[in-house]
């Protein structure tokens, strides 16, 4: 299959624009003068008041026939003009909770069925100087009795989305190689993964050094 690719770019106008908007904000600082802001915001928010999940699955074999490992995805995204890889996600539903939304995205995105949700994160933005976009992050467990198996992914028409297994203890090495492949790095996966790889490293002793 041909490698996705920006074909073309034109200005928006936000009558036309069905998934987000601009908006000029006026606001005032501290000082009481009142200054202008530009922002996108979200017109599909719904009544949960959060537009979206990033879904961190973690994959465990019961009996120890596989390490502990994560579900990441791959997919081209216009915005950037690349691929990207980051962690499952998708916009939650209507009245839905994002953490019905994280199990629905996860099973729809990678095949793979939760069996329960184990943290809910506070709602998160990435980019508050740009937009009102918001989050959370749902980590929830995905055992299995033994063996790692691969179940069929549910894709809308439209959706090319390739999953990844990696290793927990490894992910954070997966990153050289995809860069080195021209693909950028989702944040939220980034963040996870450089904030696992410290927690370890502070735990082991070593950085000790580096700190004293």
């Amino acid at each position: 299959m041909p490698e996705s690719k920006i074909v073309g770019s034109e200005d928006l106008s936000p009558k036309d624009a069905k998934w987000v908007t601009l908006k000029k904000l006026r606001w005032t600082d501290p000082t009481g003068k009142e200054r202008v802001w530009e922002a996108a915001e979200r017109t599909t928010r719904g009544s949960s008041g959060i537009d979206a999940v990033a879904i961190l699955a973690i994959l465990r074999s019961e009996t120890k026939k596989f390490p502990t490992s994560v579900v990441i995805v791959e997919q081209f995204r216009p915005p950037v003009g690349k691929y990207v890889v980051e962690l499952p996600a998708g916009l939650i539903d209507g009245s839905e909770t994002p953490e019905d939304a994280a199990i629905r995205e996860l099973e729809e995105e990678t095949g793979f069925k939760a069996q329960s949700v184990l943290e809910s994160s506070p709602i998160l933005v990435s980019n508050p100087g740009m937009t009102n976009a918001n989050s959370k992050l749902v980590m929830v467990d995905v055992p299995f009795k033994g063996d790692l198996e691969l179940s069929e992914q549910k894709l809308d028409s439209g959706e090319f989305v390739t999953r990844r297994i990696v290793e927990l203890s490894k992910l954070n090495e997966e990153f050289d190689r995809y860069a080195q492949q021209g693909y950028l790095i989702g944040a939220n996966l980034a963040h996870f993964a450089h904030g696992y790889d410290l927690a370890r490293k502070l735990e082991s002793g070593q950085l000790a050094g580096k700190l004293a």
